[in-house]
C-alpha cells in the first residue's frame, strides 16, 4: 500500500503493508530511532508520538490509519539542532537518566502544553499517566514540565 503522510513537517511517501505498525516504519524505514519500542502493547509509552497533535502509542497505530495525517516525533521537537525548551528542561532538572522513556514523556508533555500552556500539577500527571519510567522517578519529570509551562505555547504560536 502506498501511504502519504507528514512526518515532522515534511511530506513522506512510503510503500508498506497496511498492517505494519507506525513505530516500525518510523524507526526502520525512516531512521527516526528516537521513538522507542518498549512493551509493544501500548502500556509503557516509550513509543509515544503525536498524531494530528494528539499523543498516541505508535506501537498500536497501523500504517493504514495514518494516510494523509501528520506525525510528530521526538526528532521534530528540535529546531536546527537546538533542543526544544521542554527537552532542555528535562536535562536541566535531571529528569533524564537512561533516556529510554524520555521521548515518550516529552511527546506527551508537548501535546499537553500545546493545548494547555498553563496546566496544573494534576493535569500534568494525567497527561503522562500512560508513560512509565523505571529510573528517574516522576517528581523531576513533573518539575521539568512545570518549568516550561508557558514557553511551549509561545514557540508553537511563532511557528
Amino acid at each position: 500500500m502506498y501511504i502519504c503522510l507528514t512526518v515532522n513537517g515534511k511530506p513522506v511517501n512510503v510503500t508498506v503493508h497496511p498492517g505494519r505498525r507506525l513505530v516500525d516504519v518510523l524507526r526502520m524505514d525512516l531512521g527516526l530511532t528516537g521513538t522507542k519500542i518498549g512493551c509493544e502493547q501500548g502500556e509503557c509509552g516509550a513509543c509515544t508520538v503525536l498524531l494530528d497533535g494528539r499523543a498516541v502509542n505508535s506501537c498500536l497505530v497501523l500504517m493504514s490509519q495514518v494516510e494523509g495525517r501528520e506525525v510528530l516525533t521526538i526528532e521534530g521537537l528540535t529546531d536546527d539542532g537546538e533542543l526544544h525548551a521542554l527537552q532542555q528542561a528535562f536535562v536541566d532538572t535531571g529528569a533524564v537518566q537512561c533516556g529510554f522513556c524520555s521521548p515518550g514523556f516529552l511527546m506527551s508533555a508537548y501535546a499537553l502544553l500545546s493545548r494547555n500552556p498553563h496546566p496544573s500539577r494534576d493535569e500534568i500527571v494525567e497527561a503522562v499517566t500512560g508513560n512509565l519510567c523505571r529510573c528517574t522517578g516522576y517528581r523531576k519529570i513533573f518539575q521539568a514540565i512545570e518549568r516550561v509551562a508557558g514557553c511551549v505555547a509561545a514557540r508553537t504560536e511563532e511557528q
